[in-house]
C-alpha cells in the first residue's frame, strides 16, 4: 500500500510540477476551443489557431511526428473553417446548418484511414524513433477526418472525436504528458455534449 501511495503522490507531483508552461497554455486554449465548438460559436476558430501552434512544438518534442504533423494541417483547417463558418455573418439570422453524413462520406473515411494509417504507419516506423507509430498514425487520420467533417458542420464529426479521444489519453499518460491527457480526457465529456446540442439543432432545422 506504501508503494502505490507513493507512486501515486509522485505522479500529482509530475502532473503538477513536471507540466511547463507552454503545455497549461496549450491545455487551456485547447480546451476553451472544444467548448466553443461544441456550442457552435465561430470563435472556436481562432483561438484553435493559437491551441495547435502550441501543440506543434510539444508532440514534435515528444516524438509524436504524426501528432506533430497533424498540428499544421489542424492550423490551415482551422482557417478554413474560420472562413466557411463566416461566409453568412452578413446575414446575422442565417447560419450554416449542421449535416448529416452521407454513405458515401462513411465509405471514403474508412478507405482513407486504413490507406493512410498503413502508409504513415509503415513509414514512421521504418525512418523515424517514433513512438507508437501506427496507434499515431491512426488516431492522426482518424483527426483529419473529424476535423474535416467539423469545419463542413457534419453531425458526426463529435462521434469520431469521442472515438479517438479516448486513445489519445492512454497515448498521452504513457508520454508523460498528463496535463494534455486529462485534456483530452475533458474532450471526452465536451464532444459527447457537442453530438447532443448538435443533433438538437439539426433535428430543428428539419421541423
Amino acid at each position: 500500500m506504501l508503494v502505490l501511495a507513493n507512486g501515486f503522490t509522485e505522479s500529482i507531483n509530475q502532473f503538477l510540477f513536471g507540466t511547463g508552461l507552454l503545455e497549461w497554455c496549450g491545455v487551456f486554449t485547447g480546451i476553451l476551443c472544444v467548448w466553443l465548438a461544441a456550442k457552435n460559436n465561430i470563435w472556436n476558430w481562432p483561438i484553435a489557431c493559437v491551441s495547435v501552434i502550441i501543440y506543434i512544438f510539444i508532440f514534435f518534442e515528444g516524438k509524436l511526428y504524426a501528432d506533430a504533423g497533424l498540428q499544421v494541417y489542424f492550423l490551415f483547417m482551422n482557417l478554413y473553417g474560420w472562413y466557411f463558418w463566416s461566409k453568412h455573418r452578413n446575414n446575422p439570422t442565417q447560419e450554416r446548418p449542421i449535416l448529416n453524413i452521407t454513405k458515401k462520406e462513411i465509405l471514403l473515411s474508412i478507405a482513407g484511414i486504413i490507406l493512410f494509417t498503413v502508409a504513415l504507419g509503415f513509414t514512421l516506423f521504418k525512418k523515424t524513433d517514433a513512438s507508437f507509430p501506427f496507434i499515431d498514425s491512426f488516431c492522426t487520420a482518424c483527426s483529419l477526418v473529424a476535423q474535416v467533417f467539423l469545419a463542413r458542420k457534419v453531425l458526426q464529426n463529435w462521434l469520431i472525436w469521442v472515438f479517438v479521444d479516448i486513445i489519445y489519453v492512454g497515448v498521452y499518460f504513457s508520454k508523460d504528458l498528463y496535463a494534455t491527457g486529462l485534456m483530452y480526457l475533458l474532450y471526452i465529456g465536451i464532444a459527447t455534449m457537442g453530438y447532443i446540442d448538435w443533433r438538437k439543432i439539426y433535428r430543428e432545422q428539419k421541423n
